[in-house]
């Protein structure tokens, strides 16, 4: 059974679907969750099944976020500092992204930039909004891992360089793939200048997920997803800091 009791507070971005929304699902679902459970979405009033689970659930907090607006996240923070108080915020899991499909005959800059914007400048100056929430958790804590401080960036498998030659070449989609590789460094460089104050940074893949952005191909339903993600998550220790894992915690190529 999961076990997430420790984490006293854990934020989903881009939660009012997909992979969020089975996040937050999943996590309501054993009784040793986390006590609060902060679901972002860029329209929280459109989101009709997370705002349900809400409303039947006390311990989640909806709250407005656009990861691309530095005044949305602002307003953000500020709110999740009058949820946590003074015990600040155990894990921030930047999960929202986009994917354009584009491929070499079609990409243009317009697709690179707004997938860019979203997929890896958005999770670092989330991060970094968030930072002072972090730290005070982590001052509070010892170890490594989802009970005391960590930023877990929902990365791909696309995002691999090493595998873009072999297993996996076939999906030629620029921005997309280029957009979590860059995640996957933004991750590495807040792992290198985090690890001191004891906040965990890791890349997770999610698997290719039957979602509006994986498609109807895929070959993993987001409970399946979902249901290996978490165990990952909440196993999380100083062994993974800095590295680059799948849904099963195995480790992947760069």
């Amino acid at each position: 059974m999961l076990n997430f009791s420790n984490c006293h507070s854990m934020l989903i971005t881009g939660a009012s679907k997909g992979l969020g929304l089975q996040m937050v699902r999943q996590l309501l679902s054993t009784t040793e969750r986390p006590k609060k459970i902060i679901a972002t979405a860029r329209n929280p009033d459109a989101a009709e099944e997370l705002q349900a689970l809400a409303k039947s659930h006390p311990e989640v907090h909806v709250l407005t976020l656009d990861v691309t607006s530095d005044v949305s996240v602002n307003d953000a923070v500020q709110a999740v500092k009058s949820i946590v108080g003074a015990d600040g915020l155990n894990c921030l899991i930047n999960n929202a992204a986009i994917n354009i499909h584009c491929y070499l005959d079609t990409v243009t800059r317009d697709a690179m930039m707004k997938t860019y914007e979203t997929n890896t400048v958005a999770p670092l100056f989330v991060t970094k909004a968030f930072l002072p929430l972090l730290r005070e958790a982590a001052g509070q804590g010892s170890g490594m891992g989802i009970h005391r401080s960590a930023v877990i960036n929902v990365s791909s498998l696309l995002g691999s360089i090493q595998l873009n030659l072999g297993e996996i070449p076939f999906f030629k989609i620029y921005p997309y793939r280029a957009s979590k590789c860059a995640l996957n460094m933004i991750t590495r460089c807040l792992a290198v200048d985090l690890e001191a104050e004891g906040i965990l940074c890791v890349a997770l893949h999610p698997g290719w997920v039957r979602t509006d952005m994986g498609g109807a191909n895929a070959n993993m339903s987001v409970e399946e997803s979902i249901s290996s993600l978490l165990p990952v998550i909440c196993g999380l220790t100083e062994k993974d800091h800095g590295g680059f894992l799948s849904y099963n915690g195995e480790t992947l190529p760069w």
